[in-house]
């Protein structure tokens, strides 16, 4: 064997190595937020007599999403992705507490899962396109993009039909970029523009026109139900009121014809119900996703579409009611751990790679 191909196999080796540290550091980090998480709320929940068991729900079906994502994504690459592509729209319409329209226009909360669940199937039809290898299969798994696109036009949702229009367009734009960093530096900008924009309109601290143009556009109730979890958080912002116990503390939410007892909006949620360290876990949450992304060995393109993706879904998050459904939160979890996931043919390449000098010394 020549020493160019020692040399070859032994940089093939230490790549190998260096990404399945990478993995493991993320893995780790994950399974580090995701318990926090749960053992906040635990905490939150028994000292202030609040009910734990939607938060542990949410936080369990997030792991279990990232793990079958990860096992179908090293299996099945591309076709994992597609089939997540057309479960997201198949449960909106034959759900009906996920479908927008005028029966659920009341609640607020559903137009956000409708949209939250469009956008992450989105996302997966893109990633399903760049793990492709064909260009045919490629042109048919973005037609089926676009098709999800006029989805959400028919089941009348106008927030599901923007995001799953921006995400569509971040992952063709990802396939200029080389370097994913910066990427994934801008969705974490998005993210937390949104979240203090958020947290600026419930405080009054925006100009009076734009809080209107906001008020307007979010409705005066919505933000009225922030502006009680603001208030909320501002006298229990250690522990906050306790999981689930919102809708007992908030006059807002006891005026609706049917209350729900929901902020609607991830933020505020945890704000008043478990504190400012509720808040940070749930940004740590986003971060950990970002930072399996920026990780993964996967192509560029295909982590900065599923990174767009759940940006959208966090933006969704901030201003609606997405992560209360489950189907959501598992869908989150799926998209994250398919597009972090090592297919086993690339392994199998891998080895093969590596057999190869072996071979060539009985070639003359």
């Amino acid at each position: 064997m020549r020493s160019s191909e020692v040399t070859s196999v032994g940089g093939a080796d230490g790549g190998r190595r260096a990404h399945d540290e990478r993995r493991n550091v993320s893995d780790a980090a994950g399974v580090v937020v995701l318990g926090a998480c749960a053992t906040w709320s635990l905490v939150t929940g028994t000292l202030n007599e609040g009910r734990p068991e939607g938060v542990l729900l949410a936080v369990l079906a997030v792991a279990a999403g990232y793990a079958a994502g990860r096992m179908g994504g090293a299996l099945l690459p591309v076709a994992a992705p597609c089939a997540g592509a057309l479960a997201g729209p198949a449960l909106v319409v034959a759900v009906p507490g996920l479908a927008a329209g005028p029966r659920f226009a009341a609640p607020l909360g559903h137009a956000g899962a409708t949209a939250g669940l469009l956008a992450l199937s989105v996302g997966a039809a893109c990633c399903a396109a760049w793990a492709a290898s064909a260009p045919a299969l490629r042109i048919a798994l973005r037609a089926l993009a676009v098709a999800i696109v006029l989805t959400a036009a028919v089941l009348g949702s106008s927030s599901g039909v923007v995001c799953c229009t921006v995400v569509l367009l971040c992952s063709l734009a990802a396939g200029r970029m080389r370097r994913r960093g910066p990427g994934i530096a801008g969705l974490a900008l998005v993210a937390a523009a949104v979240t203090g924009t958020s947290w600026a309109l419930a405080a009054r601290i925006l100009p009076d026109g734009l809080t209107e143009s906001l008020e307007g556009w979010l409705t005066p109730r919505r933000v009225e139900l922030w502006r009680d979890a603001l208030r909320l958080a501002h006298r229990n912002a250690g522990l906050g009121a306790g999981p689930d116990r919102f809708g007992e503390f908030s006059p807002t939410a006891a005026q609706a014809l049917q209350p729900d007892g929901k902020p609607h909006s991830a933020l505020f949620q945890q704000a008043a119900e478990q504190g400012l360290i509720g808040v940070g876990l749930l940004a740590l949450a986003y971060g950990w996703m970002l930072y399996a992304l920026l990780r993964t060995a996967r192509p560029t393109p295909l982590a900065l579409t599923a990174g767009a993706a759940l940006t959208a879904l966090a933006v969704i998050a901030t201003v609606g009611d997405a992560l209360s459904f489950t189907a959501v939160s598992v869908g989150a979890g799926l998209l994250a751990g398919m597009a972090t996931a090592h297919p086993l043919a690339d392994e199998a390449g891998a080895t093969v790679t590596r057999e190869r000098p072996g071979r060539d010394r009985m070639t003359p």
